[in-house]
């Protein structure tokens, strides 16, 4: 299971329509690895004045990597994040996260970062056990 959802979230979904910042909440607490490197790279990303901010370092555990799997995998949490965090979110190989800025996913950067050649060029083999 992906999240640990408290009894009244469930309560909340089953009378209708979620709260978005209760959601943010239970990603936050059930995926905390993901939640917080998706934080420090909008933090990043608003700091600066560069076209986006990516992680390239691979998480500490197997458990650390399914988070993150499991948060850009499902389109619910991934657009609530991006939401949350007012970013646009692009994923690589089993841990290279970026965020860009809402907007410019039509631009040069974005398109060059998700492009099919950037995802062989980003290929090695300790990637190919992910």
């Amino acid at each position: 299971m992906s999240l640990n959802v408290t009894p009244e979230l469930l309560a909340q979904a089953e009378q209708g329509e979620i709260r978005e910042q209760d959601f943010v909440a239970t990603v936050r607490e059930s995926l905390p690895y993901a939640y917080e490197l998706i934080a420090g790279l909008a933090g990043s990303l608003r700091e600066g004045d560069a076209e986006f901010a990516d992680n390239q370092t691979p998480p500490p555990s197997e458990a650390e990597r399914g988070q993150l799997l499991r948060a850009l995998a499902s389109d619910a949490i991934r657009g609530n994040l991006e939401r949350h965090f007012g970013v646009t979110l692009a994923f690589m190989n089993c841990h290279r996260v970026a965020v860009f800025r809402p907007g410019t996913e039509e631009g040069p950067t974005y398109t060059r970062f998700t492009s099919t050649r950037s995802q062989i060029l980003n290929q090695s083999p300790e990637f190919r056990d992910c």
